[in-house]
């Protein structure tokens, strides 16, 4: 069984848990290349994450792509990703590839307008966007601006801490003011390699299926609550 073929059945395990076999949601990654990530991309742990990310988009998408965005100062949207040519895609087309910035400072609002063009202007579409963003500490508190400016739209943010930096600015996502309902959650991985596929999974998963009951009640999801 490929690699691929095994993350999938790990996540649909947990997507049948979570009841979540029959939602249909575009996927996005966006992943952190600042300076103190450099080891992570070069010793092959961020290839392991798109490979991780996308088993859920290939169970979850509408095509069975994984869109992705690199940033540090400046940020990249990159090719998407499909099971057929995930292998090598780290190297290939982020390593390997003198336009994109990398290892650099942090800034993640930029990037994230970025996706809320891509997924409320440019392809915007009856189904909702679920963003997997990758950070290793020290984002800035500038990111309110584009969480709350999100809270109406059918974009949901599942921030993942790696690393033991300080995640003090998304440890406060949950008790944002402003926003028109709950859209974002973070959790923390010390050690991402460690981390079972099924329990990066669960919590990956963990807030998302609340998100839709309201995002449906509210009106920003089509169908009313469940």
């Amino acid at each position: 069984m490929s690699s691929i073929s095994l993350l999938k059945k790990k996540a649909g395990i947990v997507l049948e848990k979570k009841k979540l076999t029959k939602v249909v949601s575009r996927v996005g990654l966006v992943l952190d290349i600042s300076g103190s990530m450099r080891n992570l991309y070069k010793n092959g742990t961020v290839q392991k994450v798109v490979e991780r990310i996308l088993a859920v988009a290939s169970q979850f998408d509408d095509d069975g792509l994984l869109d992705i965005w690199v940033y540090d100062n400046e940020f990249s949207r990159l090719k998407s990703v499909s099971e057929q040519d995930f292998s090598n895609y780290v190297e290939e087309y982020i390593l390997a590839n003198d336009l994109i910035h990398k290892f650099g400072r942090n800034d993640e609002p930029p990037v994230m307008e970025d996706v809320i063009q891509k997924y409320t202007v440019e392809s915007r579409a009856k189904e909702p966007a679920f963003i997997v963003f990758i950070n290793d500490g020290g984002c800035k508190r500038t990111i309110k601006k584009p969480v709350v400016e999100s809270s109406t739209k059918p974009i949901f943010w599942q921030f993942v801490g790696i690393g033991d930096s300080s995640f003090e600015v998304l440890e406060k996502l949950d008790t944002m003011e402003g926003r028109f309902i709950d859209n974002a959650n973070f959790f923390h991985i010390k050690d991402i390699e460690k981390t079972t596929d099924e329990e990066l999974y669960n919590q990956l998963l963990n807030e998302f299926p609340s998100w839709l009951n309201e995002a449906r009640a509210k009106g920003i999801l089509p169908g009313g609550k469940n």
